[in-house]
């Protein structure tokens, strides 16, 4: 059955839309299981996506409502010697996916991408989230089996941050 498509428009997001953000964050953790683990706040969305600048929103729009997110930033590829893009977050209201709102979103990212003159654009995706794996690989977008993501928090991190080095 194919879905139907829907008016959307892409902007970037800019402090005013700082709620907004924080709104979608909260609905991308409680859609992870992971709301126990969310510590955002508007004021932390202020703060360092729009004032320090750590990172880069996508909104997506329907009739002038948000209905979908992406919130990325910069790393970099040391083997090809060029920038890419993480997408960190990437969220459509519940009600709104199928109707090519994500599709939307990863096409403005790809594009960013391209003009920025990054060599990737990369994203992690939670195991069990099926449905998105297949619509990445729809997409054409490969899975990096190969390797596996480390990360420190909290009391580890800041037990390795007071090792003597």
């Amino acid at each position: 059955m194919a879905h139907e498509k829907l008016e959307v428009t892409i902007r970037m997001a800019d402090r005013k839309d700082s709620r907004t953000v924080a709104e979608f964050i909260r609905g991308l953790a409680e859609f992870e299981k992971l709301a126990h683990e969310m510590v955002a706040t508007e004021e932390l969305v202020i703060k360092n996506v729009f004032e320090n600048k750590y990172a880069e929103v996508l909104i997506a729009e329907s009739s002038g409502m948000p209905v979908g997110y992406a919130l990325f930033f910069h790393n970099f590829s040391t083997f090809l010697s060029k920038p890419g893009i993480y997408l960190e977050d990437l969220f459509v209201k519940p009600e709104f996916r199928g109707k090519g709102v994500g599709k939307r979103l990863l096409v403005r990212l790809a594009r960013i991408a391209k003009e920025r003159d990054c060599g990737r654009f990369e994203w992690a995706v939670l195991n069990w989230n099926k449905g998105a794996i297949d619509f990445y690989e729809s997409l054409g977008a490969k899975a990096m089996d190969e390797w596996t993501v480390y990360r420190l928090t909290g009391a580890g991190l800041d037990a390795v941050a007071d090792l003597e080095a």
